[in-house]
Protein backbone atom coordinates (compact mmCIF):
# COMPACT_ATOMS: atom_id res chain seq x y z
CA UNK A 1 0.00 0.00 0.00
CA UNK A 2 1.41 3.74 -0.92
CA UNK A 3 -0.20 6.83 -0.26
CA UNK A 4 -1.21 9.48 2.43
CA UNK A 5 -1.66 5.94 4.92
CA UNK A 6 -5.45 7.30 5.70
CA UNK A 7 -7.82 6.42 8.94
CA UNK A 8 -11.17 6.34 6.60
CA UNK A 9 -14.09 7.02 9.86
CA UNK A 10 -16.96 6.32 7.03
CA UNK A 11 -16.37 3.35 5.50
CA UNK A 12 -19.66 0.78 5.30
CA UNK A 13 -20.01 -3.23 5.86
CA UNK A 14 -22.94 -4.84 4.14
CA UNK A 15 -23.31 -8.03 5.04
CA UNK A 16 -24.30 -11.18 2.46
CA UNK A 17 -26.77 -11.67 5.40
CA UNK A 18 -27.99 -8.25 6.13
CA UNK A 19 -28.24 -7.72 1.95
CA UNK A 20 -30.29 -10.54 1.86
CA UNK A 21 -32.50 -9.44 4.89
CA UNK A 22 -32.61 -5.68 3.23
CA UNK A 23 -34.12 -7.11 -0.32
CA UNK A 24 -36.75 -9.62 1.49
CA UNK A 25 -37.60 -6.07 3.20
CA UNK A 26 -37.94 -4.35 -0.70
CA UNK A 27 -34.73 -2.65 0.18
CA UNK A 28 -32.50 -2.49 -2.89
CA UNK A 29 -35.13 -4.07 -5.54
CA UNK A 30 -37.07 -0.80 -6.89
CA UNK A 31 -34.53 1.76 -6.10
CA UNK A 32 -30.72 2.07 -6.11
CA UNK A 33 -29.31 -1.68 -5.59
CA UNK A 34 -27.39 -1.97 -3.17
CA UNK A 35 -23.68 -2.42 -3.36
CA UNK A 36 -21.68 -5.66 -2.77
CA UNK A 37 -19.29 -5.81 -0.17
CA UNK A 38 -16.22 -8.52 1.14
CA UNK A 39 -13.55 -7.72 3.08
CA UNK A 40 -10.76 -8.88 0.09
CA UNK A 41 -12.71 -6.09 -2.19
CA UNK A 42 -12.47 -3.63 0.92
CA UNK A 43 -8.42 -4.02 1.58
CA UNK A 44 -7.92 -4.00 -2.14
CA UNK A 45 -9.52 -0.94 -2.45
CA UNK A 46 -8.03 0.72 0.98
CA UNK A 47 -4.66 -0.64 -0.19
CA UNK A 48 -5.56 1.31 -3.88
CA UNK A 49 -6.68 4.15 -1.90
CA UNK A 50 -3.94 4.80 0.94
CA UNK A 51 -6.24 4.06 3.49
CA UNK A 52 -4.13 1.75 6.31
CA UNK A 53 -7.43 1.53 8.65
CA UNK A 54 -11.05 1.57 8.26
CA UNK A 55 -13.93 2.17 10.55
CA UNK A 56 -16.63 -0.05 9.58
CA UNK A 57 -20.53 0.88 9.94
CA UNK A 58 -23.92 0.09 8.76
CA UNK A 59 -25.40 2.47 6.58
CA UNK A 60 -29.20 3.73 6.22
CA UNK A 61 -31.80 2.02 6.76
CA UNK A 62 -29.49 0.29 9.67
CA UNK A 63 -32.27 -2.17 10.95
CA UNK A 64 -35.14 0.32 10.61
CA UNK A 65 -37.21 -2.02 8.25
CA UNK A 66 -38.08 -4.38 11.24
CA UNK A 67 -39.89 -4.64 14.41
CA UNK A 68 -38.53 -4.28 17.61
CA UNK A 69 -37.79 -8.21 18.00
CA UNK A 70 -36.62 -8.42 14.05
CA UNK A 71 -34.98 -5.46 14.54
CA UNK A 72 -32.81 -6.45 17.95
CA UNK A 73 -31.74 -10.13 16.29
CA UNK A 74 -30.53 -8.06 13.12
CA UNK A 75 -28.50 -5.70 15.29
CA UNK A 76 -26.92 -8.17 17.23
CA UNK A 77 -25.79 -10.52 13.81
CA UNK A 78 -24.15 -7.27 12.17
CA UNK A 79 -22.57 -6.57 14.84
CA UNK A 80 -20.94 -10.11 15.22
CA UNK A 81 -20.42 -10.43 11.65
CA UNK A 82 -18.72 -7.21 11.98
CA UNK A 83 -16.22 -7.67 15.01
CA UNK A 84 -15.59 -10.55 13.32
CA UNK A 85 -14.27 -9.11 10.22
CA UNK A 86 -12.02 -6.69 12.60
CA UNK A 87 -10.28 -9.98 14.27
CA UNK A 88 -9.42 -11.59 11.43
CA UNK A 89 -7.87 -8.33 9.87
CA UNK A 90 -6.06 -7.12 13.00
CA UNK A 91 -5.16 -3.15 12.59
CA UNK A 92 -6.93 -2.49 9.58
CA UNK A 93 -10.24 -2.65 10.80
CA UNK A 94 -12.22 -0.94 13.72
CA UNK A 95 -16.54 -0.79 13.56
CA UNK A 96 -18.95 1.53 14.73
CA UNK A 97 -22.07 -1.02 16.50
CA UNK A 98 -25.44 -0.91 14.80
CA UNK A 99 -28.01 -0.04 17.30
CA UNK A 100 -32.53 -0.26 17.16
CA UNK A 101 -33.59 3.26 17.58
CA UNK A 102 -36.44 3.90 18.04
CA UNK A 103 -36.29 0.81 20.51
CA UNK A 104 -34.08 2.73 23.34
CA UNK A 105 -34.08 -0.70 25.54
CA UNK A 106 -33.19 -2.76 22.81
CA UNK A 107 -30.28 -0.05 21.90
CA UNK A 108 -28.61 -0.03 25.72
CA UNK A 109 -28.64 -3.42 25.53
CA UNK A 110 -27.32 -3.91 22.33
CA UNK A 111 -24.41 -1.01 23.25
CA UNK A 112 -23.53 -2.44 26.07
CA UNK A 113 -22.63 -6.04 24.23
CA UNK A 114 -20.75 -4.47 21.67
CA UNK A 115 -18.47 -2.29 23.87
CA UNK A 116 -18.46 -4.88 26.37
CA UNK A 117 -18.09 -8.06 24.32
CA UNK A 118 -17.18 -6.88 20.63
CA UNK A 119 -14.88 -4.10 21.41
CA UNK A 120 -16.51 -1.86 19.20
CA UNK A 121 -15.17 1.60 18.87
CA UNK A 122 -18.68 3.52 19.18
CA UNK A 123 -22.16 3.05 17.76
CA UNK A 124 -23.79 4.78 14.53
CA UNK A 125 -27.47 5.89 14.39
CA UNK A 126 -29.40 7.21 12.03
CA UNK A 127 -30.47 10.83 11.68
CA UNK A 128 -33.93 10.35 12.43
CA UNK A 129 -35.92 7.14 12.84
CA UNK A 130 -39.58 6.98 10.87
CA UNK A 131 -39.36 11.08 11.27
CA UNK A 132 -37.92 11.35 15.23
CA UNK A 133 -34.95 13.05 15.66
CA UNK A 134 -32.09 12.05 17.75
CA UNK A 135 -32.59 14.96 19.62
CA UNK A 136 -36.05 13.73 21.23
CA UNK A 137 -36.71 13.46 24.74
CA UNK A 138 -36.97 9.57 24.19
CA UNK A 139 -33.83 8.84 23.66
CA UNK A 140 -32.30 10.45 26.33
CA UNK A 141 -31.51 7.22 28.54
CA UNK A 142 -29.10 5.65 25.51
CA UNK A 143 -27.16 9.11 25.37
CA UNK A 144 -26.92 8.88 29.08
CA UNK A 145 -25.53 5.46 28.86
CA UNK A 146 -22.93 6.38 25.67
CA UNK A 147 -21.90 9.60 27.90
CA UNK A 148 -21.03 7.14 30.70
CA UNK A 149 -18.60 5.18 28.24
CA UNK A 150 -17.40 8.41 26.44
CA UNK A 151 -18.51 7.11 23.60
CA UNK A 152 -17.80 8.30 19.98
CA UNK A 153 -21.37 8.11 18.13
CA UNK A 154 -21.34 8.54 14.38
CA UNK A 155 -24.63 9.68 13.24
CA UNK A 156 -25.76 8.92 9.72
CA UNK A 157 -28.33 10.62 7.39
CA UNK A 158 -31.47 9.09 6.10
CA UNK A 159 -34.54 9.88 4.38
CA UNK A 160 -36.31 12.64 5.13
CA UNK A 161 -39.74 12.86 6.86
CA UNK A 162 -41.40 14.18 3.80
CA UNK A 163 -42.13 13.58 0.09
CA UNK A 164 -38.94 13.69 -2.29
CA UNK A 165 -38.67 16.31 -4.88
CA UNK A 166 -39.08 14.69 -8.36
CA UNK A 167 -36.02 13.97 -10.22
CA UNK A 168 -33.85 15.04 -7.00
CA UNK A 169 -32.26 11.44 -5.45
CA UNK A 170 -32.45 11.63 -1.49
CA UNK A 171 -28.47 11.46 -1.17
CA UNK A 172 -27.87 15.01 -3.51
CA UNK A 173 -29.49 17.22 -1.08
CA UNK A 174 -31.88 15.23 1.63
CA UNK A 175 -29.15 13.16 2.86
CA UNK A 176 -27.09 16.88 4.05
CA UNK A 177 -30.31 18.21 4.90
CA UNK A 178 -30.84 15.29 7.35
CA UNK A 179 -27.66 15.77 8.99
CA UNK A 180 -28.00 19.25 9.79
CA UNK A 181 -31.42 18.69 11.51
CA UNK A 182 -30.22 15.63 13.27
CA UNK A 183 -26.78 17.90 14.60
CA UNK A 184 -29.53 21.20 15.39
CA UNK A 185 -31.65 19.07 17.15
CA UNK A 186 -29.49 17.56 19.69
CA UNK A 187 -27.99 21.34 20.48
CA UNK A 188 -31.44 22.91 20.27
CA UNK A 189 -32.64 19.73 23.10
CA UNK A 190 -29.93 19.99 25.13
CA UNK A 191 -29.00 16.86 24.45
CA UNK A 192 -25.31 17.82 24.22
CA UNK A 193 -24.92 19.75 27.16
CA UNK A 194 -26.23 17.11 29.22
CA UNK A 195 -23.88 14.43 27.63
CA UNK A 196 -20.06 16.12 27.45
CA UNK A 197 -18.61 13.17 27.35
CA UNK A 198 -20.38 12.53 23.94
CA UNK A 199 -18.03 13.01 20.77
CA UNK A 200 -20.22 12.86 17.66
CA UNK A 201 -19.54 12.84 14.34
CA UNK A 202 -21.23 14.01 11.15
CA UNK A 203 -20.87 12.51 7.82
CA UNK A 204 -20.05 14.94 4.33
CA UNK A 205 -18.32 17.59 5.94
CA UNK A 206 -21.88 17.88 8.56
CA UNK A 207 -24.31 18.49 5.78
CA UNK A 208 -24.80 22.16 5.29
CA UNK A 209 -24.07 22.82 9.29
CA UNK A 210 -20.42 24.32 8.57
CA UNK A 211 -22.12 27.04 6.50
CA UNK A 212 -25.40 28.13 8.41
CA UNK A 213 -23.60 27.45 11.82
CA UNK A 214 -23.55 31.28 12.10
CA UNK A 215 -27.35 32.00 10.85
CA UNK A 216 -28.40 28.99 13.10
CA UNK A 217 -25.97 30.18 16.52
CA UNK A 218 -28.47 33.13 17.02
CA UNK A 219 -31.34 31.55 16.38
CA UNK A 220 -30.29 28.27 18.98
CA UNK A 221 -29.38 31.15 21.58
CA UNK A 222 -33.16 33.01 21.55
CA UNK A 223 -31.82 36.00 20.23
CA UNK A 224 -29.14 36.31 22.89
CA UNK A 225 -25.47 36.14 22.69
CA UNK A 226 -24.41 33.37 19.83
CA UNK A 227 -20.90 32.64 20.86
CA UNK A 228 -22.26 29.62 23.20
CA UNK A 229 -24.21 28.19 20.09
CA UNK A 230 -21.49 28.75 18.08
CA UNK A 231 -18.85 26.51 20.25
CA UNK A 232 -22.00 23.76 21.31
CA UNK A 233 -21.50 23.68 17.33
CA UNK A 234 -18.19 23.37 17.28
CA UNK A 235 -18.65 20.09 19.41
CA UNK A 236 -19.04 18.19 16.77
CA UNK A 237 -16.87 16.03 14.73
CA UNK A 238 -16.55 15.92 11.12
CA UNK A 239 -15.87 13.68 7.99
CA UNK A 240 -14.38 14.52 4.93
CA UNK A 241 -16.45 12.14 3.08
CA UNK A 242 -18.16 13.67 -0.68
CA UNK A 243 -17.07 17.24 0.52
CA UNK A 244 -12.96 17.77 -0.44
CA UNK A 245 -14.23 20.37 -3.67
CA UNK A 246 -13.14 23.65 -3.65
CA UNK A 247 -16.46 25.00 -2.79
CA UNK A 248 -17.05 22.86 0.64
CA UNK A 249 -14.12 22.78 2.59
CA UNK A 250 -13.26 26.05 2.81
CA UNK A 251 -16.57 26.68 4.55
CA UNK A 252 -15.66 23.37 6.93
CA UNK A 253 -11.84 24.18 7.80
CA UNK A 254 -13.12 27.89 8.58
CA UNK A 255 -15.60 26.54 11.29
CA UNK A 256 -14.79 23.50 12.49
CA UNK A 257 -12.41 22.47 15.52
CA UNK A 258 -9.01 21.18 13.65
CA UNK A 259 -8.65 18.60 15.83
CA UNK A 260 -12.23 17.21 14.93
CA UNK A 261 -11.76 16.75 11.24
CA UNK A 262 -11.13 12.79 9.79
CA UNK A 263 -10.88 11.15 6.33
CA UNK A 264 -14.08 9.42 4.96
CA UNK A 265 -14.66 8.01 1.99
CA UNK A 266 -18.37 6.50 2.12
CA UNK A 267 -17.01 3.23 0.52
CA UNK A 268 -19.00 1.15 -1.13
CA UNK A 269 -21.83 3.33 -1.63
CA UNK A 270 -19.31 5.76 -3.53
CA UNK A 271 -17.71 3.55 -5.84
CA UNK A 272 -14.18 3.78 -6.32
CA UNK A 273 -14.00 6.45 -8.77
CA UNK A 274 -15.37 8.79 -5.81
CA UNK A 275 -12.86 8.03 -3.96
CA UNK A 276 -10.14 9.18 -6.78
CA UNK A 277 -11.63 12.07 -7.38
CA UNK A 278 -12.42 13.29 -4.04
CA UNK A 279 -9.14 11.98 -2.84
CA UNK A 280 -7.71 13.92 -5.54
CA UNK A 281 -9.52 17.02 -4.42
CA UNK A 282 -8.17 16.84 -1.08
CA UNK A 283 -4.46 16.14 -1.81
CA UNK A 284 -4.37 19.05 -4.58
CA UNK A 285 -5.98 21.41 -2.01
CA UNK A 286 -3.61 24.57 -0.59
CA UNK A 287 -2.82 23.84 3.15
CA UNK A 288 0.41 22.80 5.43
CA UNK A 289 1.52 19.32 5.23
CA UNK A 290 0.55 18.90 8.70
CA UNK A 291 -2.70 19.99 8.85
CA UNK A 292 -3.77 17.34 5.84
CA UNK A 293 -1.88 14.70 7.78
CA UNK A 294 -4.16 15.33 11.07
CA UNK A 295 -6.80 15.22 8.76
CA UNK A 296 -5.89 11.85 6.81
CA UNK A 297 -4.98 9.93 9.48
CA UNK A 298 -3.82 11.98 12.92
CA UNK A 299 -6.81 12.92 14.52
CA UNK A 300 -8.68 9.14 13.87
CA UNK A 301 -5.56 7.96 15.48
CA UNK A 302 -6.25 10.46 18.23
CA UNK A 303 -9.25 8.73 18.82
CA UNK A 304 -9.37 5.60 18.13
CA UNK A 305 -5.78 4.38 19.50
CA UNK A 306 -5.98 0.42 18.23
CA UNK A 307 -5.62 1.92 15.09
CA UNK A 308 -3.19 4.47 15.79
CA UNK A 309 -0.84 1.49 17.09
CA UNK A 310 -0.79 0.18 13.24
CA UNK A 311 -0.21 3.50 11.50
Amino acid sequence: MSGPDRIDVHHHIVPPGYADWLRSKGVGVDGPPLPGWSDTDALAVMDRQGIRAAVLSLSTPGVHPGEPDEARAKAREVNEYTADVVKRHPGRFGFFATLTLPDVEGAIAEAAYAFDELNADGVVLLANTRGVYLGDAAADPLFAELDRRSAVVFVHPGELPAPPVPGVPPVAADYLLDTTRAALSLIASGTLARHPSLKVVLPHGGGFLPYIAFRAAPILAGGGDPKPALAALRRFYFDTGLTTTPAALPSLLAFSDPQHLFYGSDWPYAPEPFLEYFGTLFENYPMEAAERDRINRGNAAALFPHLAKNT
